[in-house]
């Protein structure tokens, strides 16, 4: 029974959950709100008043590392005032190594926790005494897990009914190492979750409401390698696409030397699987990709490309772009302002270069491309990006799409197209988990504006 082992004064904690970064940093944080929960904890606190404080935090680049550490800065302040609150850290700040580098540098962190692993915390707690001494448990910690277990997929209370897509990890962690990136360092080797594991998440949350689940790793079409059962992603994605309630399946990040000719049938033979493929790039010269450790040739990338849009003419292919990478020459820059032109990308994540301490490239490569010089690359690819959207989405105008309504945003229904095109549209009726055609009446580079077309 839910809070049945739980205090009277436990039953009034309260907790913050702040999260920057990726969809994985999303998916954690929700599971952390809901084991907390099931422990009698209550969200809606601001940081400064609440008893336990959680930081999840990025370091995929410089920036959010450094609004997580102004986060800290701040909440040490709050703490020498209110020496009972508890504060955790967790996410890629931690890793899997760097938590008594963080102690020294933050000693009033009260628990340090690894990527997607809530362990920590969870254990701090239960030596806190947050369980009945009289229940007769071998160790609280098995309390604590037994507490869990049926409320490991239950929603937060601020989410439950209200959230029509979730994230869910298919693959922790990562052992592709480009030269750039911090990910392996901190998230540890690549490995996939059990399928069985998988299903039931997807399941408990569908039954909740949950329209649209985004499956997710940092090589999401590695799914399955480092597993002894035969499944690969394409097989993972069919059962997923099973589960009766759900309307829609996605999957970010992939990378181009796993799209699988069977990957791309599965999305174009089953209906619920999005024709929406994330698939980055990162630049467009042959030498920089060498550099950065990527593993194939901009003609490999346009071939995976062709491949996709053979079978799936309408996919929306989405992408990463790193600007100003060690020894980017203008040259080389403008190898991939020319490929932004040539793939026309549906949406172009971009970022410019970011040392990580302990990748390759901080090892061995110089950041010799100034800060300025970064950011004009990235201004021109940007503005690129933007008229080209701008130009492309028009074909929209007019036309009906299949909507898959999320939330109310600033009084405005807000959704998706089954190829993530955003769509706003004004009705009274309710309309959130629905899929509703509406006509496109105005388009922009990066939104769609409409009305209902019918009564679905």
């Amino acid at each position: 029974m839910r809070n049945a082992w739980l205090t009277v004064a436990d039953m009034a904690r309260t907790y913050h959950i702040w999260t920057i970064g990726c969809q994985m940093n999303e998916a954690d944080s929700r599971h952390l709100s809901s084991q907390l929960e099931t422990l009698g904890y209550h969200n809606g606190t601001a940081a400064e008043e609440a008893d336990l404080v959680v930081l999840n935090t990025c370091v995929v680049r410089q920036q959010a590392e450094d609004k997580a550490a102004n986060q800290l800065h701040r909440l040490r302040q709050v703490k020498a005032r209110r020496p009972d609150m508890t504060i955790a850290l967790m996410g890629c700040m931690v890793g899997m190594r760097e938590a008594p580098g963080l102690k020294k540098r933050f000693p009033f962190v009260d628990v340090f926790m690894p990527p997607s692993e809530t362990g920590p915390l969870l254990d701090y707690l239960a030596e806190r005494g947050a369980y009945d001494a009289d229940r007769s448990f071998d160790t609280r910690e098995k309390a604590l897990r037994d507490a869990l277990q049926d409320e490991e997929f239950t929603l937060p209370a601020g989410l439950r009914g209200q959230s029509v897509t979730a994230n869910v990890p298919v693959v922790l962690g990562c052992s592709h190492a480009c030269s750039f990136c911090v990910i392996p360092y901190r998230r540890g080797a690549e490995r996939s979750k059990p399928p069985e594991a998988i299903l039931e998440e997807v399941r408990r949350l569908a039954a909740q409401g949950v329209r649209e689940v985004m499956l997710l790793g940092q090589i999401v079409d590695r799914y399955g390698t480092d597993l002894d059962n035969g499944i690969d992603l394409a097989g993972l994605l069919r059962r997923v696409a099973a589960v009766p309630e759900l309307l829609r399946v996605r999957f970010l990040t992939s990378h181009p030397n796993w799209m699988s000719d069977r990957l791309i049938d599965t999305v174009a033979d089953t209906p619920k699987i999005c024709p929406h493929i994330e698939i980055p790039v990162q630049a467009g010269n042959d030498t920089v990709l060498e550099r950065m450790r990527r593993g194939y040739t901009v003609d490999d990338y346009r071939r995976v490309v062709d491949n996709i849009r053979a079978r799936l003419p309408d996919a929306a292919i989405h992408t990463d772009i790193i600007v100003g990478f060690c020894g980017e020459t203008e040259a080389q820059f403008m190898d991939t302002y020319r490929l932004a032109e040539e793939m026309q990308w549906d949406k172009i994540h971009l970022a410019k270069y970011s040392v990580r301490p302990k990748t390759v490239a901080a090892r061995s490569l110089a950041d010799d491309v100034t800060p300025e010089e970064k950011e004009r690359r990235r201004k021109l690819l940007d503005d690129r990006q933007t008229a080209l959207l701008t130009a492309k989405n028009k074909r929209f105008q007019g036309q009906t799409v299949e909507v898959l309504v999320e939330q109310r945003y600033k009084g405005r229904w807000r959704g998706r197209t089954p190829e993530s095109k955003l769509v706003f549209f004004d009705d009274d009726r309710e309309w959130a988990g629905q899929l509703v055609p509406v006509t496109i009446t105005q388009t922009a580079p990066y939104t769609l504006n409409g009305t209902i077309a019918a009564h679905p």
